[in-house]
């Protein structure tokens, strides 16, 4: 077993939230100082999504602000781009800010939005930096050849559902887009893919901790891989884990707002080699996990398959 889920899961459910909310779910993680940041995604009653904050000491135990941390924005462009909702943030620390970018919901599709803070106090709305249909966009944590580099995944009918690296020299307009990942066929993230955590830097490459979509008679069902990207070039993608890290097996995955789903929008490596993985489940309530780098590095290069 690769990932040993925490004892006490789910870490957080609707009831420890000191507002109204359908869910708890596809959280973002970072550290900020000695603490845990937790940007989470809640169904209102009206089925729209907004974006809470949790912080915790130890990664386990969190305490939700009483107020959200981001709802639909309300005057200038961000208002028509998000009428629907805001949801799946992803956060990651570079240039001594943090990123977080999110999907934004409306009328016109999905969009992926850049909003900024220093002190998770307030926050900034810096661009929407995609055209409908986009999901899962994650910004890695350095620059190469002095330029940002993020994975995405485009929705797409025309071809497949598949991971797409780009690259931007200021945040804000994005460029030398190239596919780098395709699901496998009859394989089990054969439907789609996406990005889930930010890439995580290691000594041999940057660790790509993704979903993967497999559709059954019963409905999809939602699973976590691992991906290697060369450290100097995140366009080449070393190796893909043949086999998932996690499935749904809990009855908390199984069983909830849509069944059969862990998916990650969020990971802490520790200074200790561990690191501990986020996932929604059954897109209702926040649970966690630790695993060894080492191990899920190990995992994609011992028993590859073809990221194309």
């Amino acid at each position: 077993m690769l990932i040993n889920r925490y004892t006490d899961n789910p870490i957080l459910t609707k009831d420890d939230i000191p507002y109204q909310v359908a869910t708890v779910h596809n959280a973002g993680i970072t550290k900020f100082g000695d603490k845990y940041i937790m940007i989470f995604r809640s169904h209102k009653f009206n089925g729209r999504s907004i974006l809470g904050l949790a912080e915790s000491d130890d990664g386990y135990h969190f305490k939700v602000h009483d107020q959200p941390f981001m709802v639909p924005a309300t005057e200038g462009i961000f208002k028509e781009y998000e009428e629907y909702g805001v949801e799946d943030p992803r956060i990651v620390m570079i240039d001594n800010e943090y990123l977080i970018t999110y999907s934004a919901y409306s009328r016109h599709g999905v969009r992926i939005g850049l909003a900024k803070t220093k002190d998770f106090e307030t926050v900034e709305r810096f661009s929407l930096i995609t055209e409908a249909d986009y999901r899962n966009v994650v910004i890695f944590p350095e620059k190469f050849n002095g330029l940002y580099a993020r994975l995405d995944r485009p929705h797409s009918e025309i071809s497949p559902w598949a991971i797409w690296i780009s690259y931007s020299p200021d945040l804000k307009y994005w460029g030398d887009s190239k596919l780098i990942m395709n699901p496998l066929m009859y394989h089990w993230d054969q439907m789609k893919i996406g990005p889930g955590a930010p890439p995580i830097k290691t000594t041999r490459g940057w660790l790509n901790i993704y979903h993967g979509v497999f559709p059954t008679m019963d409905g999809n069902v939602y699973r976590l891989g691992v991906a290697l990207h060369d450290l100097d070039d995140p366009s080449v993608v070393i190796a893909v884990g043949d086999e998932w890290i996690l499935q749904p097996e809990k009855v908390y995955e199984i069983t909830g707002y849509v069944h059969n789903v862990v998916f990650t929008c969020g990971a802490v490596p520790e200074e200790d080699g561990s690191i501990k993985i986020y996932w929604g489940g059954a897109d209702k309530v926040m649970c966690v996990g630790t695993a060894r780098m080492d191990d899920l590095v190990d995992h994609c290069l011992d028993n590859p398959r073809n990221p194309m």
